[in-house]
């Protein structure tokens, strides 16, 4: 997405004005008006509800400038979250940077389906979130199931500090260990009932071309060369993570089911259930270990 050339005067002197100028600078965003809306609403530190009661409220020359700049960082590709610095999931709302991958709606499936198998009686009492980023998946099942303990990994310090300040402020009971994969679990000698995982999916030659990678961490993207490397050593290392009978739910591509059942055959001789997104393309594997 590229700035709009300059034309017409920039009119940002009220809310309805501003609304319309952000709208028009973001023309070729496919959600301008949505993208106007919530930078006007962070520019001017109110909520998105208020530019709707109060369009003729004025907008101060530093809330014009403050305004400029974020649409000027819009225009140019990057992501509402890291312009704001926040990102809502499921619940709750997460502090996000580039250090971290922007959580997405598809991945609060992957938390719908941990907490249907884990309601009723069925709560576990241990349970991972591996490659945790910003939280998402930890916190927001940690809140909704505070019995168990529930612990969460990442291989880098910088996502952690983040994922560690989202869980403080949201009073949510995490355990954060830092390292590759499960391996942080396997030598503390912790086993958990219930493993939850969004890791990198995306084949390492495809991510150039995707606007994704311009902005968030490769760290957080880069699959390997077929995109399951990273799932195909989890799944080595469960084993030795899982207690008997733990139920594993992982994020996988939009294409990956048969490659990732055929993986899970191979590596560890179960089979699973591919569960669909809102659009019906593969993206949970779902399966417990015996």
């Amino acid at each position: 997405m590229t700035p709009r050339p300059a034309g017409a005067a920039q009119d940002f002197s009220t809310v309805k004005a501003a609304l319309a100028t952000a709208r028009a600078m973001l023309s070729r965003s496919p959600s301008a008006a949505l993208d106007a809306q919530v930078l006007l609403a962070h520019a001017l530190q109110v909520e998105r509800a208020f530019l709707f009661a109060h369009g003729e409220a004025a907008v101060s020359p530093a809330q014009q400038r403050a305004l400029l700049a974020l649409l000027q960082r819009r225009a140019a590709g990057e992501p509402i979250a890291y312009i704001t610095g926040s990102k809502g999931f499921y619940d709750v709302e997460l502090a996000v940077s580039p250090a971290v991958l922007i959580p997405r709606p598809e991945t609060e499936l992957l938390l719908e389906a941990a907490l249907h198998i884990t309601a009723g009686q069925r709560t576990p009492r241990t349970a991972a979130d591996i490659g945790a980023g910003s939280g998402a998946l930890a916190i927001a099942f940690a809140r909704k199931r505070p019995d168990c303990a529930v612990f969460a990994t990442d291989i880098s310090a910088a996502a952690l500090d983040i994922a560690r300040a989202n869980a403080a402020r949201l009073r949510a009971r995490v355990s954060f260990l830092q390292g590759d994969l499960a391996l942080p679990l396997s030598a503390r000698g912790i086993q958990v009932e219930l493993l939850l995982a969004n890791l990198p999916y995306i084949a390492s030659a495809e991510l150039p071309r995707l606007q994704v990678s311009h902005y968030e961490p490769r760290l957080a993207l880069d699959g390997g060369a077929d995109g399951l490397r990273l799932i195909e050593r989890l799944l080595s290392q469960l084993p030795a993570v899982c207690a008997p009978g733990a139920w594993v739910l992982l994020e996988i591509g939009a294409d990956q089911g048969e490659r990732a059942a055929a993986l899970l055959r191979a590596r560890l001789g179960l089979d699973c259930a591919i569960l669909p997104d809102y659009a019906g393309l593969d993206r949970i594997m779902s399966f417990q270990l015996g």
